[in-house]
């Protein structure tokens, strides 16, 4: 297999694993399942907070989806793990009801393959393309 093509099959690879693993999150924000509900409310955010970043993470699925955007989905996505990972810190702990840091294991790999992605497309981000050249 040539580089090119692994560099290929990589890209749509953390493309579909973000994609995968933030979309499998808004049915329980959406739902609002009971775990949803408790880091929200230890949080001080629910239920707007939850459905807020529902639609923020839903938007970054659909992002990562489109080609054109894959720069804005990871982007999106950078910004809203690396919240997801600060709020782990400050408000809820890594292990979070019992689920072996889960949830914070899973936010780290966004904000890692989003950052693959951030660079791997910085040439096509606007005003900062020229940058790369």
């Amino acid at each position: 297999m040539k580089l090119p093509e692994i560099q290929r099959i990589l890209f749509h690879g953390a493309r579909l694993l973000a994609v995968i693993i933030i979309g499998q999150t808004l049915y329980f924000k959406f739902s609002g399942s009971e775990e949803s509900k408790f880091i929200f409310s230890v949080m001080g955010m629910e239920p707007w907070g939850r459905y807020g970043l529902a639609v923020l993470e839903t938007f970054c699925v659909l992002f990562l989806l489109v080609p054109r955007f894959v720069w804005l989905g990871a982007a999106l996505g950078f910004n809203l793990m690396l919240g997801a990972i600060l709020s782990h810190f400050v408000f809820l702990g890594i292990v979070v009801q019992n689920d072996g840091g889960l949830l914070f294991i899973l936010a780290l790999v966004v904000l890692s393959l989003s950052t693959y992605l951030l660079y791997r497309e910085r040439k096509q981000i606007p005003y900062l393309k020229d940058f790369f050249d």
